[in-house]
């Protein structure tokens, strides 16, 4: 049993609680999250309250989300964007809004629900029933590349790449500001927050080293286009390093700016391009997507605003 806390905040006074815990909490739907309200897992202020409560400023909410049950994922036909696919892998381009892998309260949907129709039994066991094929794996809210294993001497040989930092991962994101240099490294380590088990920080305590570097590849009226080389692989890596240095993602309703005023379409991080040594082959292999829509929306507008 996990249990979480919040304290409401003037930002967030008069938001209805089931989308308040929707924003704050990763990986569970809004619907899961009103159960728990419905069946007084969450309280406010010590006492049960409605999942359409209004909070109040200097609110304390606490949840108790209970302990996974031993759940094995379902295949369900879902379209899937493929790149690339052999005997071994499988590379997805996964929209934004889309879970990895089920978990407590989100059992359906997500890519692994839809890898387990496309692939049938041809996804390797490493990471048990609930993360057949996961080698890594990226937000919800982030769209882009992910390399699948199909069995499990391709699962590790790709997971000791990324281990040994020889894996390739490029993003874009669009960030809050104007960054003063064209180009930087972020080298910051990242743990989980002392008192949001949910969110990650730059922190010494509990932590491992993270490195993101930077680079700049256009300027607009307070927003900066920037393109991240991962050296590193922690959780929330790339929005936790820009937020600390004063640039978070834009759209980003955990680590970014609740008084943004421009963006319209969530979220702007992509991951652009992964490379990667083929674990049959041996052959250094490298893809790379376009920019989805919602992000070269969000591009355009900026452009007119900063005419």
């Amino acid at each position: 049993m996990e249990n979480l806390s919040f304290v409401i905040d003037n930002d967030n006074s008069k938001v209805r609680i089931d989308k308040y815990l929707a924003d704050n909490i990763e990986d569970m739907t809004r619907s899961a999250l009103a159960s728990l309200i419905e069946n007084g897992k969450v309280t406010v202020n010590g006492k049960a309250i409605p999942k359409n409560y209004k909070l109040r400023v200097d609110d304390v909410i606490a949840v108790e989300i209970p302990d996974p049950v031993e759940y094995e994922a379902e295949a369900e036909d879902i379209p899937l964007d493929i790149i690339y696919e052999d005997d071994d892998l499988i590379v997805v381009n996964k929209p934004k809004g889309m879970v990895v892998h089920p978990a407590a309260g989100n059992y359906s949907g997500t890519l692994v629900n839809a890898l387990l129709f496309h692939c049938k039994d041809n996804l390797s066991g490493i990471n048990g029933v609930m993360r057949p094929g996961i080698v890594h794996r990226i937000d919800k809210n982030t769209s882009g590349l992910l390399i699948v294993a199909k069995n499990d001497k391709s699962h590790k040989h790709l997971a000791e790449q990324i281990k040994e930092h020889s894996f390739t991962r490029e993003y874009e994101a669009v960030v809050i500001g104007n960054i003063k240099d064209d180009r930087g490294t972020v080298n910051a380590p990242i743990g989980r927050h002392h008192t949001d088990r949910k969110k990650m920080t730059v922190t010494e305590r509990n932590s491992k080293n993270a490195v993101t570097h930077y680079e700049v590849i256009a300027r607009y009226k307070g927003y900066t286009h920037i393109k991240c080389i991962l050296e590193t692989g922690r959780t929330h890596q790339i929005r936790v390093h820009m937020a600390y240095i004063g640039h978070p993602v834009s759209g980003d309703d955990v680590y970014g700016s609740k008084k943004e005023k421009v963006n319209f379409s969530g979220q702007c991080l992509h991951a652009r391009k992964i490379g990667f040594i083929h674990p049959a082959s041996g052959e250094y292999m490298e893809f790379s997507s376009e920019l989805p829509e919602y992000f070269n929306e969000f591009l355009n507008k900026l452009k007119n605003l900063s005419k």
